[in-house]
């Protein structure tokens, strides 16, 4: 897998790809030389990205500027993802910008709503967070629920607000302005 960090309006971006497509994804929130080593774990190591990667780069650059952008038909590599993982990837990619869905929600579309806890498993286990848009689920009251990438719950909150999502504030923290 390559790699390749970069920056944008929301902070430092990094991206791992292979020859089948973008494998992982890494918010900003950490700081680069954490992030750097987060991005290149399991033998990663930095690499020239191609035009398409560069393409995709871009999208990113101009999501983070609030622009209204669909990653849902950009390649993913998902070697190693579970079955059920897979499929509520696959669900969660017809989410589009500015809308959302309840974790209970993806479990009765995925079959069984007893599957709400299994969903926010592969949410936070999401190795592709805003291309595969796990920010874009919520919990049953409305409010932002957890968030595995850096800065917990206000990222998610702070994404949703770049698509014209206003949530519940998360337990314990205060809002903040845009």
């Amino acid at each position: 897998m390559e790699t390749v960090t970069f920056d944008t309006a929301l902070g430092v971006f990094g991206l791992g790809w292979t020859e089948l497509g973008i494998a992982r994804l890494q918010l900003p929130g950490l700081e680069a030389d954490a992030l750097a080593e987060r991005i290149n774990r399991y033998d990663a190591k930095p690499g020239a990205p191609t035009r398409a990667i560069e393409a995709l780069i871009t999208q990113i650059e101009d999501y983070a500027e609030g622009a209204e952008i669909d990653f849902s038909n950009v390649p993913l590599d998902l070697q190693g993802v579970s079955a059920f993982h897979k499929r509520a990837y696959d669900l969660l990619l017809t989410i589009g910008w500015g809308q959302t869905i309840t974790y209970g929600e993806m479990a009765r579309q995925l079959g069984d709503v007893t599957l709400s806890r299994a969903v926010g498993g592969a949410m936070g286990a999401n190795p592709i967070p805003l291309i595969i848009p796990c920010h874009r689920v919520l919990a049953s009251d409305g409010k932002p629920g957890g968030f595995s990438a850096p800065g917990g719950a206000l990222s998610k909150v702070r994404m949703l607000a770049l698509e014209g999502v206003s949530v519940g504030t998360p337990a314990g923290q205060m809002t903040f302005g845009f």
